[in-house]
């Protein structure tokens, strides 16, 4: 038996902490225990139903895990390894890790950085990845840290925080956007130059801004992508990872025939091993881990469920750490 979040629809939504049996862990060719787990914003949807997130009832809840290996038939991963676990469909078609155990599949799972424990590694999540998945993309596409602002939105929360310390770390001249007036000395501390009110750019704009951009990294899609595209200079990049906001983007191709905006789509769930693994070997190179310690709150998995809510009313800041093992 071990304990583990689970969401079901039986009667009605439930979200509980509970003691599940073992033969019902689902197939797969790795067991791990999870030491550490996270709650991001699709945890939030999903744990508080309110978003289509889980496909398969029931459903164990958690996209991220890190722990260690407990049983195995793949041949990259034996007994006792220390591995990293983020999205792959888990938590939302297969079972997760908010849980004490999780089976899942080899080629799922990243090996753990020597320069993290598993804590750190999930004070990082999939949060944390996908920010330096779209610090990569604004590399890629020719980014220098002298070529003016950064615009980060969404900026207290997990992708926002961490995006904020990498750049900042890497040398970029950051602007944080966020409605929390009172965060101004906390996003200034993870490396933010200056802080704007996310008001700014949450309501219908003009499709064609005066340029002040030099690149973007937005999690919050709608009309403050729409916004911070139309705000981007000449041949600027916007990193789009999120839809906090929605999932519109009432914009137009101006910013893209006029002034060469590339629009670059971050995805984290689906990205092929090469991908995480340059992600996270940077993130070991790159993330002041002083800095992420402040980022952190850190809850025990019968405190998820609660803390799921509080996410979703945008109560938290920075990254929720799940400590599973009692």
């Amino acid at each position: 038996m071990f304990n583990a979040l689970v969401l079901d629809n039986s009667d009605g939504f439930s979200a509980s902490v509970q003691s599940v049996d073992e033969s019902r862990l689902p197939p797969g060719d790795v067991t791990v225990a999870v030491a550490y787990s996270t709650l991001n914003y699709k945890d939030g949807l999903a744990i508080t139903n309110k978003g289509p997130v889980v496909r398969h009832w029931p459903m164990v809840a958690g996209i991220d895990g890190a722990g260690r290996v407990i049983e195995s038939s793949h041949p990259a991963w034996k007994v006792g390894d220390a591995f990293v676990h983020n999205g792959w469909g888990v938590g939302e078609t297969h079972w997760g890790c908010l849980a004490e155990k999780a089976r899942l599949k080899g080629d799922w799972l990243v090996r753990l950085p020597q320069a993290f424990t598993a804590r750190q590694a999930m004070a990082i999540g999939t949060a944390g990845y996908t920010a330096m998945l779209c610090v990569l993309a604004l590399e890629d596409h020719g980014v220098k840290p002298d070529a003016g602002e950064v615009l980060v939105t969404g900026a207290t929360g997990g992708v926002g925080s961490v995006a904020v310390a990498l750049l900042g770390k890497l040398g970029y001249t950051v602007v944080a956007a966020t409605g929390k007036a009172s965060e101004e000395a906390y996003l200034k501390s993870l490396g933010a130059s200056a802080v704007m009110d996310r008001a700014a750019l949450a309501q219908a704009g003009k499709p064609f801004q005066k340029e002040r951009w030099a690149a973007v990294v937005d999690a919050v899609g709608s009309h403050t992508l729409a916004n911070a595209l139309a705000q981007t200079r000449y041949g600027g990049v916007v990193a789009a990872c999120g839809l906090a906001q929605g999932m519109d983007l009432p914009t137009t191709v101006m910013p893209f025939i006029l002034r060469g905006v590339t629009l670059a789509g971050v995805d984290s769930v689906m990205a092929p091993l090469a991908k995480r693994q340059r992600a996270w070997d940077r993130l070991a190179r790159d993330l002041d881990l002083n800095l992420l310690e402040s980022i952190i709150e850190e809850v025990p998995l019968q405190a998820a469920i609660a803390k799921a809510q509080q996410l979703m009313d945008g109560q938290v800041r920075g990254r929720v750490l799940v400590r599973i093992a009692l």
